[in-house]
C-alpha cells in the first residue's frame, strides 16, 4: 500500500501543557498517553491504544467494562457525563475512594460530550 503512514496507535503529538510520561492528554479531538515527559508545547510520542493505570476522580464509581471518561480540567478520568471527553473501557471495577483505574483506550476520536 502506497497510501499507509503509520499504525496510529503511537503519533507524533505537540504536549498541550508540561507532561509527565504516564499522563494522560487531549490534543483536539484525540486522547493519548505521554511515553515520555514533555515540556509545553515540546514534541512527544502519544500513545492511543492500550491499557493503562490512569487517575481517577475518587468519587466516581466505574463498574468492569464501564464507560471511562476524561476530565480535561482536573486532568484525571471520570465516569462518562457533560464536558468529559469519553477514552475508553474500565478493565476492572474502580469504586468510590479509589485514586485509579484501569482502561483500555479506544483509540478513536473524541469529543467533549
Amino acid at each position: 500500500m502506497r497510501n499507509f503512514v503509520q499504525a496510529g496507535c503511537n503519533l507524533d503529538l505537540t504536549a498541550p501543557r508540561a507532561l509527565a510520561s504516564g499522563e494522560g492528554f487531549i490534543v483536539g479531538n484525540l486522547f493519548a498517553v505521554a511515553s515520555t515527559d514533555a515540556a509545553s508545547g515540546g514534541t512527544l510520542v502519544g500513545v492511543t491504544e492500550g491499557v493503562f493505570i490512569l487517575p481517577k476522580k475518587p468519587a466516581a464509581v466505574i463498574a468492569a467494562g464501564g464507560r471511562v471518561s476524561w476530565d480535561n480540567t482536573a486532568h484525571q478520568c471520570d465516569a462518562p457525563g457533560a464536558g468529559l471527553y469519553p477514552v475508553g473501557v474500565a478493565v476492572e471495577a474502580a469504586g468510590n475512594g479509589a485514586s485509579t483505574v484501569t482502561v483500555r483506550l479506544d483509540g478513536v476520536s473524541t469529543a467533549a460530550a
